[in-house]
């Protein structure tokens, strides 16, 4: 049995999400909170496996709140996020901070009951629960390491010499901030980023990526040219692929095993393009996206690293890649950034 601490100041949003939870036999929910104050004495008295956290609340707010529950009594915590501008952002910054995932709600309701609620809030909880202390411990991660930074001065556009697809899923952001912040503004090397996200959180998140790398990160647009020192990351809900004129193609192609973006759809492209010059990393995540790509990628005669379990979030579509043979090296997520540059220089 999985326990549940809902917090929300919404008495509706806590009527919702309960009758959602309760459908489900293998949840229990055993106490709510209606502010950030309250959730810290909650979490403490009664030791939920889940808590439930909406951003915007009175006396303490969703973000203070999970920093303060990650510091002091880390629990697995999935955000209660909506669709506008400031939500994405606050969001991304939650999952930076520690949040293993979020789940969607709705400026209004609708008969049907609280619309646009993530219909995975169940699965996401359960995924949520099965996270072990020290898995949790190593997805925390706050803002305080980072710093701005400046961005050098604009590069040529060059045929890159080497291009690198990352891959991820849920803890997928978190890792991301660990990895592209340290990738040198000079690597000689285009990044495509696929990360498992609805539309308008992509975009966030790259925005946050690029507050924080060497490198520009942007939310990668039709025609976007590959250049050394660029990352674009995959809209949600768009597929994206590199064309062999270097430009970067978005498009609604039938989502391929339920996702769209697809990792292995971004790999496949690459591999065709760039041969023996792509370099695959495939990160946390459930399911099995990437091992197709990694191994289009090897047969190709390019080079793949993948997460290792102890540092992943989710050792789901790392393993399916190890398992299938693919792996080049397996490597904790604090080495990832430095063999990205060795296999690029190789």
């Amino acid at each position: 049995m999985v326990t549940v601490l809902i917090v929300d100041d919404s008495a509706f949003a806590r009527l919702s999400i309960t009758r959602q939870l309760k459908a489900d036999s293998e949840i229990e929910i055993i106490g709510y909170a209606v502010n950030g104050l309250e959730a810290l004495e909650k979490v403490k008295e009664l030791k939920p496996d889940v808590v439930t956290l909406d951003v915007e609340m009175p006396r303490m707010d969703g973000l203070e709140a999970l920093s303060r529950i990650m510091s002091e009594n880390p629990t697995p915590v999935v955000m209660l996020s909506s669709l506008t501008d400031k939500g994405t952002e606050i969001t991304v910054r939650a999952l930076e901070m520690g949040a293993i995932d979020f789940f969607l709600k709705a400026s209004k309701a609708t008969n049907a009951g609280f619309y646009g609620l993530d219909n995975n809030l169940n699965s996401k909880i359960k995924l949520a629960a099965a996270i072990g202390g020290a898995r949790l411990r190593m997805a925390a991660q706050t803002m305080d390491g980072h710093a701005h930074r400046e961005k050098p001065l604009r590069q040529v556009s060059i045929t890159p010499r080497n291009t690198v697809v990352i891959g991820s899923s849920t803890g997928g952001p978190g890792a991301l901030y660990k990895i592209i912040p340290e990738l040198p503004a000079d690597i000689p090397a285009a990044v495509l980023l696929v990360q498992h996200m609805p539309p308008g959180f992509t975009k966030s998140l790259a925005n946050r990526l690029n507050e924080l790398s060497n490198i520009q990160v942007k939310e990668a647009e039709h025609g976007d040219v590959l250049r050394p020192g660029l990352a674009l990351l995959a809209p949600g809900n768009y597929h994206m692929e590199v064309n062999k004129h270097n430009k970067i193609a978005v498009t609604q192609k039938p989502a391929v095993r339920g996702l769209r973006p697809s990792v292995d759809i971004t790999m496949l492209s690459a591999s065709l393009v760039y041969g023996h010059s792509t370099v695959g990393v495939v990160l946390t995540g459930m399911g099995t996206d990437g091992t197709e790509g990694a191994a289009s990628i090897k047969a190709a005669g390019g080079k793949i690293a993948v997460q290792d379990e102890a540092t992943s979030v989710i050792y789901g579509m790392p393993r399916s890649v190890v398992e299938s043979g693919y792996a080049d090296k397996v490597l904790p997520l604090s080495k990832i950034a430095c063999e990205i540059m060795e296999m690029c220089l190789k």
